[in-house]
């Protein structure tokens, strides 16, 4: 069941048309994705890097770039520490390339999933002490890591915190107080004092934004230019030891690292492209502009590794989307940290050969199509725990599958998620004890639940609508932990019956008789598309579905010949779950429904939601139309 909302938002449609050249159905579906000013609308239409905001504006930047470059002037030894997904993965290489090109002594270590978990922990605090390393620079974690940071402190070494999660807070007297880490310095937009404009960013935008302060800082600085000439550089993983090395970049001129250093930003938009889109911020203000500015540049990259990877995944460089990035691009470099090690991730993006790159982007791919195989078989096993255990009567979905693969456990919640609309938590037994990952719902703020039960957890972190978690040992068995916090979880989910209820957001009312090419190729000003920015979504009441025909190898998905009621016939294609499409037919309808509509006797009254798009096929552009949801 859903339930079905036209967007009714107000604003002059037609002068916006007029002011913008678009047509009123453009600046209606504008609106709907939250724009109220004239600006905003040139800013989502028209925006570009200079209306970005200002990296000085993030809390904590000024005493971050201080701090670093004085690191780098003495010549001390630098560790970027990231994480095992995308977002940290490019956070890793932005920061660690990023440095390299101020000549800085800089190498980069990124958590084991499995051996280490997420973020800071102590093997990796003690381990940059025993390599002598004075400046710890966290990307992707950080906020939630005090024993940790405090631990790097008593050794000697400084932490400069670059993060972009939820803050720890406990409650006291009903205020929300932070708690922060003892670092140096923190970057974090999530942080109370921090009034950046757009606080939600991903990992990889804040590492960018600090790269993007520190070389304006540099070019402002003579004393650093001078020191500049004769420093030695270093550049790689720890894990492949601290060979600290004079390189050519050292003996360049100040004016030709510049040069590099212009080439880089131009580059580390494709990397702040592809984080946004996979860690789900909001394609809206700064994280559409970047995203979009990140595509054009990703059709020519700059980088071997990303250039061998879109070439071994079979994408036209051309016409590379969001969701190349989202659903191609990125779930390779995951696999890697889900599987294996992320370093070969990273070691795929610091490529410096054709040759190399290729060879290790086959081998992503080829990690990612057995994850593929290993997640469709956990995500069966977890619907089927869902309806063994009745999960259905409760708010919040506990799924417990002991021998799962932990590093799928977060894309199995996704699943689950989707098809029961639940927030859900998928818990695995792992060297540590039970660990697991949580997808929400737009009702339930998963990190700030389970903030109310934290006595439940060795560890835990994430954001409103994903969470981490390992739990405390605090019974005798892993089963009576899980069903422990299981109760909590209920206990505390504050959820209604409605929250359950899939809300499906229409754009407007559309018959099939009025698009035209022309709106198809004027809805693509709108994209990229996205979280906050999906494809527009249109209506139909009362269609007639007069003929079907199966589509693809499996023949699981359907083209309908569909009438309306003016007598235009119309091709509608459907891409989602044929099995459910036809048991509403034969409930609606009868049993002889389906066999009726294939057989092309068919004439079955349906209200439906679609997309509007463009099928490119032997180089000829075809109106499509895409059914989504039916009632």
């Amino acid at each position: 069941m859903e339930k079905w909302f036209v967007s009714a938002k107000k604003a002059d449609f037609n002068g916006w048309a007029r002011e913008f050249g678009i047509s009123p159905v453009l600046a209606r579906i504008i609106r709907n994705r939250d724009v109220t000013e004239e600006e905003d609308v040139r800013k989502f239409l028209e925006g570009t890097l200079e209306d970005c905001h200002s990296p000085w504006l993030l809390h904590g930047m000024e005493e971050a770039v201080n701090l670093i470059l004085e690191r780098v002037a003495a010549g001390d030894a630098i560790r970027v520490i990231g994480d095992y997904d995308v977002d940290g993965i490019c956070s890793s290489y932005l920061l660690t390339r990023g440095l390299s090109l101020l000549g800085a002594r800089a190498d980069t270590a990124i958590p084991h999933r499995i051996h280490d978990g997420y973020g800071l922990n102590v093997h990796l605090i003690e381990e940059a002490a025993k390599d002598g390393i004075r400046l710890i620079l966290t990307c992707d974690n950080g906020i939630a890591a005090y024993e940790q940071i405090e631990l790097a402190g008593k050794l000697g070494m400084q932490v400069v915190v670059t993060d972009h999660h939820e803050v720890p807070f406990v409650m006291e007297q009903g205020v929300r107080k932070e708690i922060l880490p003892p670092a140096a310095a923190i970057i974090d937009p999530k942080q109370q004092e921090c009034a950046y404009p757009q606080p939600n960013i991903c990992g990889a935008v804040v590492a960018y934004k600090l790269v993007q302060a520190l070389y304006e800082r540099v070019r402002q600085n003579e004393d650093f230019r001078e020191e500049a000439a004769g420093r030695k550089s270093f550049s790689g993983n720890a894990a492949e030891g601290k060979d600290f090395r004079e390189d050519a970049s050292s003996r360049k001129s100040f004016s030709e690292k510049e040069d590099e250093r212009k080439d880089f930003l131009e580059e580390a938009l494709e990397f702040a492209a592809l984080a946004t889109v996979c860690d789900v911020m909001e394609l809206q203000g700064e994280n559409r502009i970047l995203v979009r500015e990140g595509l054009r540049r990703l059709a020519k990259s700059r980088n071997p590794g990303l250039k061998a990877l879109i070439e071994v995944s079979g994408i036209d460089p051309v016409r590379i989307s969001a969701y190349h990035l989202g659903f191609v691009i990125g779930p390779c470099l995951n696999a890697t940290g889900r599987l294996d090690t992320a370093h070969r991730a990273l070691e795929l993006l610091q490529s410096h050969s054709r040759a190399e790159a290729l060879r290790a982007a086959e081998e992503l791919k080829e990690l990612n199509d057995s994850r593929k195989n290993m997640t469709n078989q956990g995500a069966e096993q977890a619907l089927a725990y869902v309806k063994e255990h009745h999960l259905d009567q409760d708010s919040v979905m506990v799924v417990y599958l002991p021998e799962l693969h932990e590093s799928l456990a977060g894309i199995i919640a996704g699943r689950v998620r989707e098809s029961c609309h639940h927030p859900v938590f998928v818990l695995t037994l792992s060297e540590e004890g039970v660990k697991g990952s949580g997808r929400s719902i737009e009702a339930y703020h998963m990190y700030e639940h389970l903030t109310l039960i934290k006595q439940c957890f060795a560890k835990f972190g994430g954001h409103k609508m994903a969470a981490g978690l390992t739990l405390a040992k605090l019974f005798d068995t892993p089963e009576e932990d899980v069903e422990n916090f299981r109760e909590l979880l209920n206990r505390t989910a504050g959820l209604a019956a409605e929250d359950f209820i899939p809300r499906i957001h229409i754009d407007m009312a559309m018959p099939l008789d009025y698009p035209d090419m022309a709106l198809a190729k004027e809805l693509e000003k709108l994209e990229p598309f996205g979280a906050g920015n999906p494809r527009p979504l249109f209506a139909h009441k009362n269609l007639h579905f007069v003929r079907g025909s199966l589509m693809g190898a499996k023949q699981n998905f359907a083209r309908y010949r569909v009438r309306t009621e003016q007598g235009r016939e119309r091709e509608l294609v459907f891409f989602g779950e044929l099995e459910k499409f036809h048991e509403f037919l034969e409930e609606k309808f009868g049993p002889s429904s389906v066999r009726n509509l294939y057989a092309g006797s068919g004439d079955y009254c349906i209200s439906i939601t679609y997309q509007l798009g463009i099928n490119v096929y032997q180089g000829r552009e075809n109106l499509q139309f895409i059914l989504q949801n039916y009632c």
